[in-house]
């Protein structure tokens, strides 16, 4: 929430189009139990119906253009993926919590590490 606030602010500031992307990672727990894949994805789809309208609510209200794009995969790959095809300005990411991500990394790490435009991290 904390990054979506800031990439709407300088949005606003720049008078520039904001793109939030949403990426369903695959999960481990679908493949030791196929029974879970139609909870998951129901409340995936439910996650991402309340992110939207959120998103598009509040930044319609700000005077904000905004982009909210959907993708399946890995969120790395697709993060990246999505700013060269839109031939971004800058990512911005909120750091991971996580306590596993300071010894494999976080999304934020990787991107950081491939990056071929600005990233931000913010905490």
């Amino acid at each position: 929430m904390r990054a979506g606030a800031y990439a709407a602010g300088m949005a606003r500031r720049q008078r520039a189009q904001l793109v939030c992307l949403f990426v369903r990672a695959p999960s481990a727990l679908v493949g030791m139990n196929i029974g879970l894949a139609v909870p998951l994805r129901e409340t995936q789809d439910e996650m991402v119906r309340e992110i939207r309208e959120t998103v598009t609510s509040g930044m319609a209200r700000l005077g904000i253009d905004v982009t909210f794009l959907e993708r399946a995969g890995n969120p790395v790959a697709e993060i990246a993926r999505a700013a060269d095809e839109l031939q971004v300005d800058g990512v911005i990411v909120g750091a991971s919590t996580q306590a596993g991500h300071r010894f494999v990394g976080s999304i934020a790490t990787h991107l950081v590490r491939i990056a071929r435009w600005p990233v931000t991290v913010v905490p």
